[in-house]
């Protein structure tokens, strides 16, 4: 709140769910096409000032407290040297966010202190053609198939743009899935060293092809053109300090700060990232796209196919985990 009065915020009419504006939905072949340039006059150097403030201001607080903002303020950053008046537009739709949710909450539970790590990246979502990934990091158990995941108060985040231009969604999950495992690499050699041995980092991924690439389990031939950096990916994988697996992007944490969203859909999934009164302790699986046809369990979570589950919906004690094969 200090913050907000520092820039002279006014109050809000009316609640502000949604930090960042997103694109207006397209599709067909119009999906794959970038965001139009931005046309609006520029700022003076004292607007351009103010919208650098704003991403000082709220750095540290994103990445220690609330995490639902990293989108916006990665977003943010990346025009602040030439910000316009669209600029300031979307800038004051993130104070107004920030008034609205002020005081974020993040909560540590007791567990094996075994990093867990879920990549991901969005294809074409950020400007100049250029993708961002993200990643998420929190301390739990080893994942096992068919069984929930102990979630856990996020340790570090990724969110950042890829600085190569990504030549399909395929390299840019590879390209994702590198930068995950440098941080993870640091994170594993601190919890060593502070008597946490740790198995293979299981790494997520949505992305079968980049998981298949890193696991040596397709061939690359038709990779050759991709980044070659990208390929240390199978050293750890070979050393066996990471095990990536896919899972399907609706189980996907780190999908959330890949891209803008309504305001509904950050009401929905806020209490996975911060703590709330209705913060599940575990996140139950989704089943893979082939295995989701024939019959339609009504109490499946992942029943309307948006990220992370419905927590209304949540299986009871009683009923399956996971969503029961056609």
């Amino acid at each position: 709140m200090k913050q907000l009065q520092k820039y002279n915020h006014p109050p809000l009419k009316k609640p502000q769910h949604c930090p960042w504006e997103p694109a207006p939905r397209s599709f067909g072949t119009k999906s794959q096409e970038t965001e139009p340039e931005d046309s609006s006059p520029p700022l003076d150097k004292k607007g351009i000032h103010r919208i650098q403030q704003i991403c000082g201001s709220f750095l540290f607080y994103g990445r220690a407290n609330d995490p639902t903002i990293a989108h916006a303020l990665n977003e943010l950053a990346s025009q602040q040297s030439c910000a316009t008046e669209q600029t300031t537009k979307r800038a004051n739709q993130f104070l107004d966010y920030m008034h609205t949710h002020p005081d974020a909450v993040i909560r540590y539970y007791a567990s094996d202190m075994i990093l867990n790590v879920h990549s991901d990246a969005s294809y074409l979502t950020a400007r100049n053609a250029r993708s961002r990934a993200c990643g998420w990091y929190f301390l739990g158990s080893v994942p096992k198939d068919g069984k929930p995941i102990a979630l856990n108060g996020a340790i570090d985040q990724l969110c950042t743009v890829i600085k190569l231009v990504a030549a399909s969604a395929a390299e840019a999950e590879l390209a994702a899935l590198f930068l995950n495992e440098k941080n993870a690499k640091v994170i594993r050699i601190t919890l060593e060293e502070l008597g946490h041995p740790q198995p293979p980092t299981p790494i997520h991924s949505d992305n079968s092809t980049a998981v298949g690439i890193v696991n040596n389990t397709i061939k690359r031939q038709k990779a050759r053109a991709m980044e070659m950096r990208y390929f240390w990916l199978l050293d750890g994988a070979i050393q066996k300090l990471f095990d990536f697996k896919y899972h399907p992007g609706l189980e996907n944490l780190a999908d959330y700060q890949t891209k803008a969203h309504p305001g509904s859909h950050h009401e929905k999934v806020r209490p996975f990232y911060v703590h709330t009164p209705t913060s599940p302790r575990f996140l139950f699986r989704a089943a893979k796209p082939s295995e989701r046809q024939g019959c339609v369990d009504r109490y499946d979570p992942y029943l309307r196919k948006y990220p992370l589950p419905t927590l209304t919906r949540m299986p009871r004690v009683d009923r399956p985990l996971v969503a029961p094969a056609g």
